[in-house]
């Protein structure tokens, strides 16, 4: 393995390529079933599993990774000198292990109080997943108590983590218009771009739909198309944006594409 890219930024991507790799397996092979092969059935065991696996990984893990990786940045930029002392591998790790018990805490507490649900009336589910807040809408009984684990989910998931990722970027540009010039600015900033293109890609797509949502009259089947082009597009595009707009990985792979060469051409030679 390349030593450049054992970092604790790099720590943090590889968490991020897992929870997309996992989220991807838990949500397209439903979607391909229903929208390919017009499947509009599952079983309640296999409902909780895929709404349990789309809660933890799509729903929080994404979105507290991404926060992750704006604190990383903050400190690289805005206290330099500071940064292997605050920033090591092994901070990094417990950083993102609190993550992981956080989003398991919350699908636990989320799949406990939905098993206390019973289903009387329509079972029919207005998603191409067992979405949480659609299902439990369907119960008879009192779902109250799931309504306030919905809404304390999407404050933690998707509503704060971009408050504190737009003040990261906020300290992140008051530090360099006080200490840098404005080549120093650009060089800066272009270790941020990566980043700010997977905070675009996953949270726009969601909050345009939702707010669309809550404003007007949108067509249910539109609805579940956007949220379906939400939850593919950002695990297609992480691995692109961070091979291509990071430095470290296009040196890398220069870099293993030249002793590929050298191989090749002394092969060539005997």
């Amino acid at each position: 393995m390349e030593h450049s890219l054992h970092t604790p930024k790099y720590v943090a991507v590889c968490n991020l390529a897992i929870v997309d790799v996992c989220g991807s397996t838990a949500i397209i092979p439903k979607m391909i079933d229903t929208f390919l092969f017009d499947s509009h059935f599952i079983r309640y065991e296999a409902c909780l599993a895929n709404m349990g696996f789309v809660l933890l990984y799509y729903a929080s893990l994404e979105s507290l990774t991404l926060v992750a990786l704006a604190y990383d940045r903050f400190v690289a930029i805005c206290f330099p000198l500071r940064y292997h002392a605050i920033i090591t591998k092994t901070s990094m790790v417990v950083i993102l292990a609190v993550m992981w018990a956080i989003a398991a805490i919350t699908l636990i507490t989320a799949t406990l109080l939905f098993t206390r649900l019973s289903f009387c009336r329509s079972i029919v589910i207005n998603s191409y997943f067992c979405d949480y807040g659609a299902v439990f809408h369907l119960a008879c009984n009192d779902s109250y108590a799931n309504f306030i684990m919905e809404t304390l989910g999407t404050t933690m998931f998707f509503v704060a983590p971009v408050p504190l990722i737009a003040l990261s970027y906020v300290c992140i540009i008051f530090a360099l218009l006080k200490k840098t010039t404005p080549e120093g600015h650009l060089k800066a900033m272009k270790t941020c771009t990566s980043h700010l293109m997977l905070v675009a890609i996953f949270f726009l797509p969601i909050y345009i739909t939702y707010i669309v949502g809550v404003s007007t009259t949108i067509h249910p089947d539109v609805k579940i198309m956007n949220t379906s082009l939400a939850t593919v597009i950002p695990p297609m595009l992480n691995p692109i944006i961070y091979t291509l707009k990071t430095e470290e990985i296009m040196s890398t792979i220069r870099k293993l594409y030249k002793k590929w060469n050298k191989l090749n051409s002394h092969g060539t030679e005997e």
